[in-house]
């Protein structure tokens, strides 16, 4: 069992939202509840009386929510939550209308503006007064190509409030990337600012949408919100609007549009680097409950906090993040990159703006330690309660960082999920321990199982599945009227049970730890290794800057080869080679290392930083990798084509 890194103690798990559910779970339950697994096992055993409470507890906002919880609860999909309810998304997130800052906004050039919910209330009223002028109604597309602003918040909230359906990319996005998007879901107005910020450099948005804009499928109507300038140039884009011209000033109430639980709320993509992305739509009350689920009881979310997670408004997390001001906390919204000016800047903000609750990625948290980044000692941290990290497993030696060089006493949640159901499987629990490597427990509500074989078992790695319907279930895919796409990318592999794509295995804890894609599993001479296990210990090299792992094909078999990035200074000898190899075979099996090792300048990233070890195994093996538009950095594949080394 891995090494207990933390726990809560008496007083911290009184005084959590959790232990107040659990009582109220043990009166609705006619039993005792003291315990998260007892809690959990009920969550799945009676899922009707656990959502309902939920409800009742998150204290959703809905002008009718009907006695049915669940129909056809053995269908997946197929399965319908609160089937009479009627509500709105935004009317929950601006149920709070005080002097309470809701949004605090930073940049890389130090700007700050702040919200006040009593501000953002009427900010959103000032827009959906704009949008239903233009005819915008129920289950029309609204889309922004948008930084991480406030007033990218603000034009959600109100595409939300009139019932109609918000859907988003990042503005670092290409001609191409946009089109596979929004041309596949045709929004009727498009958000978006003049430019944005990154490293030091400003990029303007509006000469890229002047070449969209013509190849759209329908007419739409371009809204500018001024960012890098306060009277941006509009003339790249004929008829574009500024966002002062396009609201209606005069508007301070809003009328939400009550509409049915499974209503499509948003629409994400993914990744598409295997084809044009697939448009995921997700409803209303699904991710509601589930997202207030996740941030009250498994984050332990108070009107009180300040949640702080860096994202760009095109990975899920943006949204995730959004529903926390349905429990009051203050948002802190960041636009550019975590490394400019310096590699401190979101620790700065955490320190400047008390941050209790700060979220990012796997990578951008193994990049600190290996920058030599020691925020406990440089910054005050004294409001940070909890750090959540995804995006990619979080290695042993980055809880053991967090704990060393950040601070002692704070809840590390590691936590995975994804866009398919924007939020997790897996995640953090503010009751239980925080053990090295392990994601601290499954969802309450989620029926997840490890599967080998098609059969569920109690240890060993296999396919991360969930066996029973959940209400963040998408509703659908985007143009898939008979829903087969749908079906395809989750209940092909076993009928009636959602199979996520992850190589995962349960703890004798109660944890959960990720091994990597199950699309991405290596298999030399029929054993599975999952990627995470090689990267995790590579590392460890202290050399060695990061680096991806592929299975090629090789003389009837499979072959690992490993590619790395260096530290400046630092090249691939033998001896390198060596301390590489042995630090694998020492903390693995000799199956884990290597047959080859190639050293690479850089590695072909998405554009939420995922590692895209499919991409590179295709290049490698002169196969064409569909969507470039979808990556990062899409010429590092260049790197990979015709290598010599991989001849032999």
């Amino acid at each position: 069992m891995n090494r207990i890194l933390w726990q809560p103690d008496a007083m911290q798990i009184e005084r959590s939202n959790l232990h107040r559910f659990m009582r109220q779970a043990g009166e609705r339950a006619g039993m005792h509840v003291d315990r998260y697994d007892a809690l959990y096992r009920w969550s799945i055993e009676r899922p009707e009386d656990f959502w309902s409470l939920i409800w009742d507890f998150t204290e959703v906002k809905a002008s009718e929510r009907g006695e049915r919880v669940l129909v056809d609860g053995e269908r997946m999909p197929g399965a319908r939550w609160f089937p009479e309810a009627r509500l709105n998304y935004a009317e929950n997130l601006l149920r709070f209308r005080d002097e309470r800052p809701a949004l605090v906004f930073r940049n890389e050039a130090g700007r700050r503006d702040s919200l006040s919910y009593a501000e953002l209330y009427r900010r959103v009223a000032q827009v959906a007064a704009g949008l239903r002028r233009v005819g915008v109604v129920e289950g029309d597309r609204v889309a922004g190509f948008v930084p991480n602003v406030i007033d990218t918040v603000v034009a959600m909230l109100a595409t939300a409030s009139l019932g109609a359906v918000w859907t988003a990319c990042s503005p670092d996005f290409g001609l191409q990337g946009v089109l596979d998007r929004f041309g596949q879901t045709a929004p009727k107005v498009l958000f978006t600012t003049d430019g944005y910020l990154y490293n030091g450099k400003t990029f303007n948005s509006l000469e890229r949408l002047a070449q969209v804009l013509p190849h759209l499928p329908e007419p739409c109507r371009l809204v500018v919100m001024p960012y890098l300038d306060t009277t941006p140039d509009l003339s790249p884009v004929p008829g574009a609007v500024l966002l002062d011209d396009f609201i209606d000033p005069a508007a301070t109430t809003l009328e939400f549009t009550q509409v049915a639980f499974d209503s499509p709320l948003c629409i994400l993509y993914s990744s598409g680097t295997t084809g044009v992305p697939k448009c995921i739509v997700h409803g209303v009350g699904g991710s509601l409950l589930q997202h207030l689920k996740e941030h009250q009881l498994h984050t332990d979310l108070k009107r009180e906090d300040t949640l702080f997670y860096y994202t760009t408004c095109g990975w899920m997390m943006w949204n995730w993040m959004l529903s926390g001001l349905a429990t009051g906390a203050t948002l802190v919204l960041f636009d550019g990159s975590p490394f400019a000016p310096t590699a401190e800047v979101l620790w700065d903000i955490v320190e400047q703006e008390k941050v209790t609750v700060f979220g990012t990625g796997a990578k951008y948290i193994a990049a600190q330690e290996k920058a030599g980044i020691r925020p406990g000692t440089s910054h005050r941290l004294d409001a940070l309660r909890t750090i959540l990290s995804t995006g990619s497993a979080l290695t042993h030696e980055s809880f053991e960082y967090v704990y060393r060089e950040v601070k002692r006493d704070l809840c590390l949640s590691s936590i995975s999920g994804g866009t398919d159901i924007l939020s997790c499987f897996a995640l953090g629990c503010p009751i239980l321990p925080v053990r090295a490597g392990e994601l601290q427990c499954r969802g309450l509500g989620m029926a997840v199982e490890i599967w080998d074989d098609g059969r569920p078992v109690a240890s060993g790695k296999g396919e991360l599945i969930c066996s029973r319907p959940f209400p963040a279930m998408p509703i659908g895919f985007w143009n898939d009227s008979d829903g087969h796409k749908y079906h395809d990318a989750y209940f092909s592999t076993f009928d009636n049970v959602w199979a996520h794509g992850d190589y995962a295995e349960l703890t004798p804890s109660g944890g959960v730890v990720i091994h990597g894609r199950s699309d991405a599993v290596l298999n030399p001479g029929g054993v599975r290794i999952g990627t995470a296990e090689i990267y995790r210990q590579v590392e460890k090299v202290a050399a060695v800057q990061e680096a991806v792992a592929i299975g090629q094909s090789w003389q009837d078999d499979v072959r690992v080869v490993l590619f790395v990035v260096l530290k400046p200074g630092y090249r691939l000898d033998t001896a390198l080679e060596q301390e590489i190899r042995q630090t694998i075979r020492s903390n693995t099996t000799p199956r884990h290392v290597p047959s080859k090792i190639i050293q690479v300048a850089d590695i072909p990233r998405t554009r939420t930083g995922k590692l895209v070890e499919l991409a590179i195994r295709s290049t490698v093996e002169g196969q064409q990798v569909k969507n470039l538009d979808a990556l990062a950095n899409p010429e590092a594949l260049a790197l990979y084509r015709d290598l010599p080394q991989l001849t032999c």
